[in-house]
């Protein structure tokens, strides 16, 4: 009895999903001896990539699994931390050669979420964006690239410290989506007083030195304007897709089409509008034009695409960004919820086919 239990332990977390690394225990080696002793006590051996938070949130994991096996009525976890050699050796195993994603032989679809002027809520369709992609199924990675105006951690509730295994930097995970930020390396409250050349090389680094183990969309949150941030991005990733957010205000749209000028400029697509804060919904059920109208319908004709959504304003979006709540959690089933969710099936149904060798050509 006690030698099928120990199978169905092993079992169980042989296909444990790993919260560090999202891959299963199996996979990753971190699981190096199972065992049921007599009354059904489970005695687990771990090895810990990094310690702190992160390794607390494996030994949650594993010890939940094990909890879930029928039989099993206590679990012991005997955990160790793993060596430079074995990190080293765990990082070439599940990631191969490091290379920017979305770059050359990457499948990664990138969309840039882009605006003329800051204040029209671009971080927060990101934000929202994303966690419905995520909530399809897809996986779903966010640079936060508003290096001045960085705001992406707490809307998601992805607040914390990146884990680094050898010098592979993990990004946070909040609502099924992967996140990076300059948020995460800078004192809390002090100001990004960077020249271009010091933004480049942290933008390098976030598509280079983050594992972000070839998401099926990468959504970067740009800030407003064009300048060495947008060229920067432009370099890095040529193939990144232009999605465009204003408000209503044709004053934000006029400022919002210099974005697509740009984009023009260097290349990159424009695959849409978003206008954002387009109406607010009172107590009589009538839409009040707040921010006036026609701005994203504007800004779509004179880029030549579609207006791909409308979002509302909607207090409870407005506080569950501050609490960390999308959304999809903080008012499940609004007309916010499904505007989200209608863009992300319609860039689900539009995504582009990326050849993973575009050096190779035939005929």
């Amino acid at each position: 009895m006690t030698d099928s239990k120990t199978e169905a332990l092993s079992t169980t977390l042989a296909s444990t999903i790993d919260p560090i690394l999202q891959r299963s225990l199996a996979e990753l080696g971190y699981i190096t001896s199972t065992r049921v002793k007599r009354l059904g006590a489970a005695v687990i051996d771990v090895l810990i990539p990094v310690p702190g938070p992160p390794g607390h949130a494996l030994i949650e994991t594993v010890t939940s699994a094990a909890r879930s096996v029928p039989g099993v009525r206590s679990v012991q976890i005997q955990h160790e931390l793993m060596t430079d050699e074995q990190r080293a050796a765990l990082m070439e195993r599940v990631r191969g050669e490091k290379r920017a994603v979305g770059g050359p032989g990457s499948s990664t679809y990138v969309i840039a979420v882009s605006s003329g002027k800051g204040g029209v809520g671009k971080s927060s369709v990101t934000t929202n964006l994303a966690v419905s992609l995520a909530g399809l199924g897809h996986t779903v990675g966010v640079i936060d690239a508003d290096v001045w105006g960085y705001s992406i951690p707490k809307m998601l509730g992805a607040e914390g410290a990146p884990a680094v295994i050898a010098e592979s930097i993990i990004p946070l995970r909040a609502h099924g989506v992967s996140v990076i930020s300059i948020d995460y390396f800078v004192p809390d409250g002090q100001a990004v007083v960077w020249r271009g050349p010091m933004l480049h090389k942290a933008l390098e680094q976030f598509l280079t030195d983050v594992f972000w183990d070839e998401p099926e969309f990468l959504l970067i949150d740009m800030p407003p304007g064009t300048g060495d941030i947008a060229l920067s991005i432009s370099q890095f990733v040529p193939r990144a897709r232009v999605l465009l957010v204003t408000t209503p205000q044709p004053t934000a749209s006029r400022v919002a089409s210099r974005a697509a000028r740009m984009a023009d400029r260097v290349d990159q697509k424009v695959i849409g509008v978003v206008e954002n804060m387009s109406w607010f919904v009172g107590d009589d059920g009538k839409h009040y034009e707040i921010f006036g109208s026609g701005g994203g319908a504007d800004l779509a004709e004179e880029a030549g695409v579609d207006l791909l959504a409308q979002i509302p304003i909607l207090e409870e979006m407005r506080s569950g960004a501050d609490r960390g709540d999308p959304v999809k959690v903080a008012a499940p089933g609004s007309e916010a919820m499904h505007a989200f969710d209608d863009l992300a099936h319609h860039l689900v149904a539009t995504r582009p086919r990326i050849r993973m060798h575009p050096e190779l050509r035939i005929g």
